[in-house]
């Protein structure tokens, strides 16, 4: 068993406006018995966060931010620590004790696994995130069995631990996609380098948010980096087909309408970043992809 005060794993967590609700995570995260480093990244909030932070819980790292950055406020937090693995956190999710520990011993046992996704357990009645449902689902080949949980080709951004090296060696997250799904680049760059992604149901997060829906502007984001995504990282077919599917898809509102116009003002600045994804890697989207489309399932998860 790995010892719980050898900090081989950092909590990094961001935040924009989020006290209360962050200090009851770091509540959580602060009383773990793996007592892990925890680093919180401010993304330039307004009420006074940073400052409560500073009074209330002196023993975390405080990074503000001049700017609201979304996920890539992660950047730098991984910048700053220096463990080898790194659990990501929101301002309203934690990991429960033991979690850590367990993703840690995996980690260190199999060396081919980039990021392992906890099993996350939503609301204060614990139910569990209906995401989960594909992960076990996923079409994909034969998988190996000497390796723990579930393969996946995407993660949950705030519940997850990765290994550091590889997300530096990845670049991050794409500070184009602040929210709406940014996962979905930094899952392929792992994929095309070699990494494995695994769902471990014994590793237990918990999300407890104080919202019910997405606002229209994280949908309208959502459209926009679902279709940045496919045009960017797909062969040119299968991206049109998943054009389709997106639109067919997304509710036919003002946001998704928006999406589609910013996904189209940047097509042209696309053409140059083209990065198709390896065949190995496109093979296993194309198995996905099919299973989506043949159950009308939603398109992207904001």
């Amino acid at each position: 068993m790995t010892d719980p005060s050898d900090a081989r794993v950092a909590v990094v967590l961001i935040t924009h406006n989020g006290w209360p609700r962050l200090a009851r995570t770091l509540r959580h995260l602060t009383t773990l018995p793996e007592r892990p480093p925890v680093v919180v990244v401010d993304n330039a909030s307004t009420d006074g966060t940073t400052e409560a932070l500073r009074r209330d819980f002196p023993a975390v790292q405080v990074i503000a931010l001049p700017d609201n950055r979304g996920a890539g406020g992660r950047n730098v937090g991984v910048a700053a620590v220096r463990t080898p693995y790194v659990a990501f956190a929101e301002d309203d999710s934690w990991y429960e004790p033991g979690a850590l520990a367990t993703a840690t011993e995996l980690l260190d046992a199999h060396p081919e696994i980039a990021l392992i996704n906890a099993h996350v357990l939503v609301g204060e009645d614990r139910r569990v995130e209906p995401l989960h449902a594909d992960m076990l689902e996923t079409p994909l080949p034969a998988d190996r069995d000497d390796l723990p949980g579930h393969r996946i080709l995407s993660f949950l951004e705030g519940a997850s631990v990765i290994r550091r090296s590889a997300f530096m060696a990845a670049g991050g997250f794409d500070r184009r996609f602040p929210i709406g799904g940014p996962e979905e680049h930094l899952a392929a760059d792992l994929l095309a380098h070699g990494w494995e992604l695994r769902y471990v149901p014994e590793v237990i997060a918990r999300h407890v948010p104080d919202h019910k829906a997405p606002s229209p502007a994280v949908r309208r984001m959502g459209v926009r980096n679902a279709l940045w995504f496919a045009w960017e990282r797909r062969p040119v077919m299968q991206a049109l087909r998943w054009t389709a599917h997106v639109l067919r898809t997304s509710p036919a509102n003002a946001a998704t309408a928006r999406g589609l116009a910013d996904a189209l003002r940047g097509l042209p600045r696309l053409r140059s970043r083209r990065r198709p994804l390896p065949p190995h890697v496109e093979a296993d989207m194309q198995l996905l992809d099919e299973s989506k489309m043949r159950s009308g399932a939603r398109s992207y998860r904001s």
